[in-house]
């Protein structure tokens, strides 16, 4: 039992991605898609982070009497992924927002609607 508590970061990471799918997957608001795609995103980035820490390591510096130490790759690759992230939030945004104008309105079956006409 222990052995499942001590990975609750897991844990976390896997409830996060699935609240960021079903929003989604079940949302027809396009915001709440995009709010669900970043709730999605942040949950990798944990992830990315969580297997990256090496237990008892510490930052790449040679130092004396320091043997073990963690992989700075997934940090940055995060750090990277986040900028990407905030990028794509950004165009996802603005097309909504033209896609506000053309339409009149950001709900998904409304569009849908208003494309296959009378």
């Amino acid at each position: 039992m222990s052995q499942i508590l001590g990975l609750y970061n897991y844990w976390i990471v896997i409830l996060l991605m699935m609240a960021g799918f079903y929003n989604v997957i079940a949302r027809g608001n396009l915001i709440k898609k995009l709010i669900g795609l970043n709730i999605f995103q942040t949950s990798v980035f944990l992830l990315y982070i969580s297997m990256g820490k090496v237990e008892g390591g510490t930052a790449p510096i040679v130092a004396e009497g320091m043997a073990t130490y963690s992989n700075p790759l997934p940090h940055v690759l995060i750090l990277t992924a986040i900028v990407v992230g905030i990028a794509t939030t950004s165009v996802g945004l603005s097309l909504v927002i033209r896609i506000r104008e053309a339409y009149d309105t950001i709900e998904e079956d409304e569009i849908q609607q208003l494309d296959e006409g009378p």
